[in-house]
């Protein structure tokens, strides 16, 4: 083939490419429009009411399993952007090999085949309200009822204002609370540290699961201890004291990891110097040869995108009455798990139980029965402060709420927090806790 011959057919490929990203990405109102109208969903037709459940996490795993299971004659579609699930919950004794990956990983193709519902892999993109519109990365997708669980995006913005420095601090010094590579990245970090100060961050406000920062800690303390390293955690927390199971963590890092976790509260980040390795706060320089950067969560953006959220003190969860969780102006439209601005721990079990009201809420609707009345989500919380031996400490509550300033408090709480005398049996629990959830959420049983 002549040269002349090969660029005409190089540039035609270019052309063609070019054409392919107007139809799908381009921003003119007109080839949108055109767009939204030809491009829908690979998906059946169907004369049942659709439910179609954004995100497949705890809260939307629940919904897609038990809307089914209580309005049966509904169409449920789950749109996950992953191709598989990682847990979060446990995934701290992953990062020091006390679970395997195959533990965390779990498979939306079974839990929608058991279960009875679609599983549509897909981002969310945008909604059209009036015509009740999902528009996806792989089409448009109509519904009756649409639940919004996609999670919690980071706000680094207390940080930092420039976007390179923000793209520096997810990729070299990820959170990991977020599953998949932040969690990789984290674990490579944990194992192959050599020394030195390593630092973890508590951010304030109503982060996702309340105890991680700290048991994260525990266990990283734990793994240096195991190694011999010379090396230190610093735990540095933006509230003035340990915001959950105070007396348990609190215990451990005196009893247990005195030499190797130092804990810092009402510690405030001013600066971070990424190239000289300091940390810059109220009171001190703090050098660092590693660290895992937790910043403030917000409400997962789709949710601006599609205009359903509530500024909030920056929070930006979704804009939702918060007994009925419906979008404020939508009776057909929801907000759930971690993006919901209600007070409830950002947990997996909060998430999932709430999971199961939620569907009980749309099945009523599908099925035009009576009202539900209102549920207490529950939350049911081990963490892991030893890991040689194995030792946890525990938490349960469920809320109240109050009508007289429509707020809601805990209720109903217990705890066990002795790790000394009761650690080897929270231990054991942790596990079974974990096998049922996973058990609830992708089998039929």
């Amino acid at each position: 083939m002549d040269k002349s011959r090969r660029k005409a057919l190089q540039f035609s490929g270019i052309v063609a490419a070019t054409a392919a990203t107007s139809v799908y990405g381009s921003t003119s109102n007109k080839e949108s429009t055109k767009s939204k109208d030809t491009y829908k969903a690979p998906i059946a037709e169907t004369k049942k009411p659709r439910v179609v459940v954004v995100g497949g996490g705890w809260s939307g795993l629940s919904i897609a399993k038990y809307t089914k299971i209580f309005a049966p004659n509904s169409d449920v579609i789950l749109v996950e952007q992953r191709h598989e699930f990682i847990s979060c919950p446990m995934s701290n004794l992953w990062l020091v090999d006390k679970v395997k990956l195959e533990y965390l990983t779990h498979d939306y193709l079974q839990a929608a085949r058991e279960n009875n519902y679609t599983y549509f892999h897909a981002t969310a993109i945008g909604l059209d309200r009036k015509k009740r519109i999902l528009e996806t990365s792989n089409g448009d997708i109509k519904f009756d009822y649409l639940v919004f669980a996609p999670g919690i995006d980071y706000d680094y913005s207390r940080w930092t204002k420039d976007i390179a420095f923000e793209t520096r601090l997810r990729q070299e010094y990820p959170a990991g609370f977020i599953p998949g590579s932040e969690h990789i990245s984290l674990k490579n970090k944990i194992q192959n540290f050599k020394g030195g100060n390593f630092i973890l961050t508590v951010p304030s406000g109503n982060y996702r699961c309340l105890p991680a920062p700290y048991e994260r800690a525990c266990i990283i303390a734990d793994y240096f201890k195991q190694k011999k390293l010379k090396a230190k955690v610093i735990l540095l927390d933006e509230n003035n004291t340990i915001t959950i199971k105070k007396k348990g963590f609190q215990s451990a890092f005196d009893k247990l990891y005195s030499d190797y976790i130092e804990y810092l509260p009402n510690t405030k980040i001013n600066n971070i110097d990424l190239d000289n390795k300091i940390v810059e706060t109220d009171f001190d320089e703090i050098s660092f040869e590693d660290a895992a950067f937790y910043p403030h969560v917000r409400g997962a953006k789709i949710l601006e995108r599609a205009g359903v959220a509530k500024d909030a003190k920056n929070m930006l969860e979704g804009d939702i009455n918060p007994l009925t969780y419906e979008v404020n102006g939508e009776k057909n439209i929801f907000v759930t798990g971690d993006s919901r601005p209600m007070g409830f721990s950002k947990s997996g079990n909060t998430s999932n139980s709430e999971g199961h009201f939620v569907a009980k809420l749309i099945a009523q609707k599908i099925n035009k029965t009576e009202k539900v009345k209102w549920q207490s989500p529950t939350t049911t919380c081990f963490s892991v402060v030893s890991i040689a031996p194995e030792r946890a400490i525990y938490i349960y509550s469920q809320y109240a709420y109050n009508k007289a300033d429509a707020s809601f408090s805990f209720d109903s709480t217990s705890d066990s927090e002795n790790w000394v005398k009761d650690g080897a049996t929270n231990s054991d629990s942790v596990y079974r806790w974990a096998s049922a959830l996973y058990t609830d959420m992708f089998t039929n049983k």
